[in-house]
C-alpha cells in the first residue's frame, strides 16, 4: 500500500531518495506531488516534498483522464470563436467527448503569429490581427507560460495532464510555481492544434468575427468580416481581454454587460541576481536553485487600495504588447529556463474608474486613453516602438533621467511617469514601493527599472452570464467564457472556464 509522506524539508546537499529510504526502507519508487522552496531563514534554505511512496511489488500508475463520449450531440457544431487557452481547452474538451465543433480564430497560426510579432518589436509595425494579444494561443502564447492560479476546480489535473500529453514538461503537475515556458508553449500549441483537427475540430485561422447573429435574443450564428456566416445555437465567446471591438459590437445588439474594477500600474525590471541574492542569501548562486521570484503586496492604512505584484517573470523579458497603433501597453515574459539577465513584474494598482459612471465602458475608455497617452511620450521622444521608461529612483524623485534598454526588444524611451500616471496612482506605486523595499532590501536601487504602462492585467468589463447554465443573461446560447469575458485570470483558469463552459452544452442535450 503505497505511503503519503508530507512536508518533508531537505537541504540542498541532502539526497532525496535516501531521506525517503529512512521513512520506508526497500520502497520501490516514489511520485513527487508538490515541490516548493523554504527560503525563510538566512542560513537554512531547504527543498519542500510531498509525495506518494510505493513499496515493494507496487507501482506508480498514470493518472488516468479518460472521458466518457457524450450519449447525445448538439443540432449544430458548437462554435468557439478564439483561440486562447479558453477556447482551445473548450475544444479540447468537446472533441474528446465526442462532439465535433469549430474554432474562429482572427489570428494566423502560431508559426506566421511569431513573425508579426517580431516585425512589431523590431520596427514598430502592428498588424491588428497577429500580437501578442491575437493569433493561435492568445495571450497566453506570449505569457511565461505560467499555470499559477487561485482557483480551485477539480478540472486543473485534467488541464495539467494534457498540458504534458502535447510537450509540457513532467514537472507541472508538482511544481508550486508552475510553468511551461514561452518558447515551450509555442511548441505544445501546434501540437494540440492538429489533434483537434484530427479529432473533429474545423479550424478556420484569419476569420475574425465582427458580428454575432441572434433572433429574439436567441443565438443563430455569426459573421466574419470577410463575409462568411456560421450557424450554431450555440457560441462560445472566448475573444480575451482586449477585444474592445467586440465588446462594442455587444453593446449594439444588447447583450448584457457590466464594468467591473481591474488594475493598472508599471513593469518593475531588477538584474535577477539581484533578485537571487534577496530571496537566497547565502545560497544565491547554488546549481540547484533556479532564478528566484517573489510575490508581494501592499494595503493602504484604510485597506481602500490595493499594490501587488502580478505575472513575475524570473529570468524573463519586458515585452511591448500593445493592440493599437496609437498605444502602448508592456508585458512580460520568460522562456522555460528562464535564463535572462533580468526579472521583472507588474506592479499594480487596484482601479475602479467606473465606480461614479453609468457609462459600462468607461474603465475601457479610461484604459484606451492612458496607453494613448504613453504613446505620445514616446513619439515626442521621437520614438515609434520603443516603451516608455525609468528608473525607480528618478521616479520616486518625480524626474526624468537616463535610462537603459533592459531586456526589452523594442527598447526604452525615457519618461516621468508622474506626468503619465494619475496622481493617486503614483502615491499609492510610491508607498508601495517603499513597503516592498523593508520586505525586500535592494527592491528600490539605482538599477532597477520601470516600464509603462501595464493595463491589461484584466478586463474591465464583465460580460455577465447565468450562474447555473454560464450562458448570457440577456442571449440565450451565447457562452461569454475566460478572460474576456471577465471569468478568468490566466491559462489555467482560462482553460478551466473553457471546459466547464464546453461541459454545460453537452450537458443541456443530454
Amino acid at each position: 500500500m503505497s505511503q503519503k509522506l508530507t512536508n518533508i524539508k531537505i537541504r540542498l546537499d541532502e539526497n532525496l531518495d535516501e531521506i525517503v529510504e529512512r521513512h520506508v526502507p526497500n520502497y520501490s519508487s516514489y511520485r513527487i506531488l508538490r515541490k516548493s522552496i523554504d527560503a525563510r531563514k538566512r542560513h537554512e534554505l531547504r527543498e519542500v516534498y510531498s509525495l506518494e511512496v510505493f513499496e515493494q511489488n507496487e507501482q506508480a500508475s498514470n493518472p488516468d483522464f479518460s472521458l466518457e463520449k457524450a450519449k447525445t450531440q448538439p443540432p449544430q457544431k458548437p462554435i468557439i470563436i478564439g483561440s486562447g487557452p479558453a477556447g482551445l481547452f473548450a475544444a479540447l474538451r468537446f472533441v474528446e467527448r465526442g462532439v465535433p465543433c469549430v474554432l474562429l480564430e482572427r489570428g494566423k497560426e502560431c508559426a506566421q503569429r511569431m513573425l508579426k510579432i517580431n516585425r512589431y518589436w523590431r520596427y514598430g509595425e502592428l498588424d491588428p490581427d497577429n500580437n501578442v494579444c491575437y493569433g493561435e494561443g492568445g495571450a497566453g502564447l506570449y505569457s511565461d507560460g505560467k499555470l499559477i492560479t487561485r482557483i480551485k476546480s477539480e478540472f486543473i489535473p485534467y488541464v495539467l495532464d494534457r498540458l504534458i500529453q502535447f510537450g509540457a514538461p513532467e514537472e507541472i503537475r508538482y511544481l508550486s510555481n508552475p510553468h511551461v515556458g514561452s518558447d515551450r508553449i509555442r511548441r505544445v500549441i501546434p501540437k494540440l492544434r492538429e489533434f483537434l483537427k484530427e479529432k473533429g475540430c474545423e479550424i478556420h485561422f484569419e476569420t475574425k468575427v465582427e458580428k454575432i447573429l441572434a433572433k429574439n435574443n436567441k443565438i443563430i450564428g455569426c459573421e466574419s468580416k470577410d463575409g462568411r456566416s456560421f450557424h450554431s445555437e450555440d457560441i462560445i465567446l472566448a475573444t480575451g481581454h482586449s477585444a474592445n471591438d467586440m465588446f462594442y459590437h455587444l453593446e449594439d445588439i444588447g447583450v448584457f454587460m457590466e464594468q467591473k474594477p481591474f488594475a493598472v500600474g508599471l513593469r518593475i525590471e531588477h538584474p535577477q541576481t539581484k533578485i537571487n541574492k534577496i530571496q537566497y542569501r547565502d545560497f544565491h548562486d547554488h546549481p540547484k536553485l533556479g532564478s528566484a521570484n517573489y510575490k508581494l503586496t501592499w494595503n493602504s492604512p484604510d485597506k481602500s487600495t490595493g499594490v501587488y505584484s502580478f505575472c513575475m517573470c524570473p529570468g524573463g523579458l519586458i515585452l511591448s504588447s500593445g493592440t493599437e497603433t496609437n498605444g502602448v501597453v508592456s508585458n512580460g515574459m520568460s522562456n522555460y529556463r528562464r535564463n535572462s539577465p533580468f526579472a521583472n513584474a507588474a506592479i499594480v494598482v487596484s482601479v475602479d474608474p467606473g465606480k461614479n459612471s453609468s457609462d459600462k465602458f468607461s474603465g475601457l475608455k479610461w484604459r484606451e486613453n492612458l496607453e494613448q497617452k504613453a504613446f505620445q511620450k514616446v513619439q515626442k521622444n521621437s520614438g515609434s516602438k520603443e516603451l516608455p521608461a525609468q528608473r525607480v529612483t528618478d521616479f520616486l524623485r518625480q524626474k526624468v533621467g537616463q535610462v537603459d534598454k533592459g531586456s526589452c526588444p523594442s527598447g526604452a524611451s525615457a519618461v516621468d511617469f508622474n506626468q503619465l500616471l494619475p496622481k493617486e496612482i503614483c502615491e499609492n506605486l510610491k508607498e508601495a514601493l517603499s513597503s516592498f523595499d523593508k520586505k525586500m532590501p535592494g527592491f528600490v536601487d539605482n538599477d532597477v527599472q520601470l516600464f509603462g504602462v501595464e493595463s491589461r492585467t484584466s478586463c474591465p468589463v464583465r460580460i455577465t452570464r447565468d450562474k447555473e447554465s454560464l450562458e448570457s443573461l440577456s442571449h440565450s446560447g451565447l457562452y461569454p467564457t475566460g478572460e474576456g469575458a471577465g471569468y478568468a485570470g490566466g491559462i489555467t483558469s482560462a482553460a478551466v472556464d473553457g471546459i466547464k463552459v464546453a461541459e454545460k452544452i453537452i450537458e443541456k442535450y443530454l
